[in-house]
């Protein structure tokens, strides 16, 4: 039996599954990975409404970090809703200390994909950069941890620091269209839907987790983003909900 390698998501509770660390261990499974979960925040909401976020202490957090990375080996960690910059340092602090060679996938989580925004403090955010391996923000999201008005002077800014995968969501021109930066270069990433795409509940999520599962599987950064981008592209398409069925 081939055995499948082990990935961590550390990152919030979302009961509706189509988003959060649900989300990512199905997006994991249908890889053929073995997926963990830190929960970094329950949340009360549904597809299409965002009611309340409860942070878990960052010592409970980080206790079950430990635990985890005292006994299993991950060569890549996907991390989403942080709730503080303090626990997202602590976090990668404990990562290299036990794996100093792991790579983390940020998913920047700003804002609940029904319009709730977090408003997490970003003030040490550069000091961070050096230490993630892919940064995968949205148009919005990219402005507002780059700083500037336009998305893509933006995640040039980034991308000086750390790889950025700069997901079409909020793009007015494009949607459907992403762009990895990746060792000083911009890849257009262009979609290629069989059939109709619905707005999902999640999507962000889902196209992180799987980006980290082809990275595990061994995939190249481009290859892993392209095949990620079209495993996306077929859940999206699954059904009309914001809910998203995953297939292999």
């Amino acid at each position: 039996m081939r055995k499948r390698p082990y990935i961590l998501t550390i990152a919030g509770f979302d009961p509706t599954g189509g988003a959060g660390i649900l989300a990512d261990c199905k997006t994991f499974e249908k890889h053929k990975c073995l997926g963990m979960a830190i929960i970094t925040a329950n949340t009360i909401q549904t597809e299409d409404e965002f009611r309340a976020l409860n942070p878990v202490e960052n010592n409970l957090v980080l206790a079950q970090l430990e635990a985890l990375l005292k006994k299993y080996y991950f060569n890549y960690v996907k991390i989403g809703l942080i709730p503080n910059l303090e626990l997202l340092r602590l976090c990668i602090e404990l990562l290299k200390k036990y794996l100093p060679d792991i790579k983390i996938i940020w998913d920047p989580v700003l804002s609940a994909s029904a319009g709730k925004e977090f408003n997490i403090n970003l003030n040490d955010f550069d000091n961070l950069l050096n230490d993630i391996f892919l940064l995968t923000p949205n148009f919005n999201e990219v402005k507002i941890l780059g700083q500037e008005d336009d998305a893509f002077l933006a995640a040039e800014k980034l991308a000086q620091k750390t790889n950025v995968y700069l997901k079409g969501g909020h793009n007015p021109e494009n949607p459907a269209k992403d762009y990895l930066y990746f060792n000083q270069k911009c890849y257009p990433l262009n979609p290629k839907p069989k059939q109709k795409i619905y707005p999902k509940h999640g999507s962000g999520c889902i196209l992180a987790s799987a980006i980290t599962a082809n990275l595990a599987k061994g995939y190249p950064m481009i290859k892993a983003c392209l095949r990620a981008k079209r495993y996306i592209e077929k859940v999206m398409s699954s059904n009309p909900s914001l809910l998203c069925f995953h297939y292999e």
